[in-house]
């Protein structure tokens, strides 16, 4: 959905060009990095990105911006562009085939990069929230409300797909099996709207839905966490 900056660094590193493949499959607050790609013919840039080390060697290299990721990468960063949550949603499909697709159809709209293939990359020490469908969706062990586990600080890692995750065992292992956190577990949030109006707003007092000890969980839809990256 899109990743929230609370209380982040004053400006991004910068914007980057996207590795083709992946860069409008972001959804906003992925961990990604910075490869090496051929410039001719490789990787596909618009003229302000196509430089390389030496542009007139044959193996000529450039960087773009990948959500794949090992162990050892770096710099790492946070990815900030997407569609929803970044005001080019036009809405989704209802219908599709005969009519099945009721919710949570197609997403319409332009990806944040489309116009210039570019990604805005933070990484900087700060706060910041990330929605949770960019993150670990293991319901047991990811960086999920339905995950017991999690307690307020815990470390934070990355999956080799970018996803900011509490389960060492789905980060990738380093020399001697050391994990990269990038990163600590502040808390859940929801998205802050009462359009899409919770029960505890709408039951009535005196009824089991509406009293205190029964409201029900909320419908959180962001992680924040302190992000902290290790710089080498």
């Amino acid at each position: 959905m899109a990743l929230k900056l609370l209380q982040p660094g004053t400006q991004p590193l910068g914007q980057f060009d996207g590795l083709d493949t992946e860069v409008l499959t972001l959804k906003g607050g992925e961990v990604v990095t910075l490869v090496a790609t051929a410039v001719p013919p490789g990787d596909k840039a618009a003229a302000d990105s196509f430089d390389g080390y030496v542009n007139t060697s044959s193996s000529a290299k450039r960087p773009v911006v990948t959500k794949t990721l090992d162990a050892y990468v770096r710099p790492l960063m946070l990815a900030d562009e997407g569609i929803s949550g970044y005001g080019t949603l036009f809405g989704s499909v209802v219908g599709g085939t005969v009519g099945q697709v009721v919710t949570g159809g197609t997403v319409l709209g332009p990806h944040t990069a489309t116009g210039s293939g570019k990604v805005t990359c933070w990484e900087k020490p700060g706060l910041y929230a990330v929605s949770l469908d960019a993150c670990d969706t293991n319901a047991s062990t990811g960086l999920q409300p339905t995950n017991t586990t999690i307690a307020v600080g815990s470390a934070l890692y990355y999956t080799t797909a970018g996803l900011l995750t509490p389960n060492s065992g789905a980060a990738p292992a380093g020399t001697g099996g050391a994990f990269t956190i990038v990163g600590r577990f502040v808390d859940f949030e929801t998205n802050g709207s009462l359009v899409t109006t919770p029960n505890r707003l709408v039951a009535a007092l005196n009824s089991p839905s509406g009293l205190v000890s029964s409201l029900g969980p909320r419908q959180f839809a962001f992680a924040t966490f302190y992000f902290n990256p290790p710089a080498a």
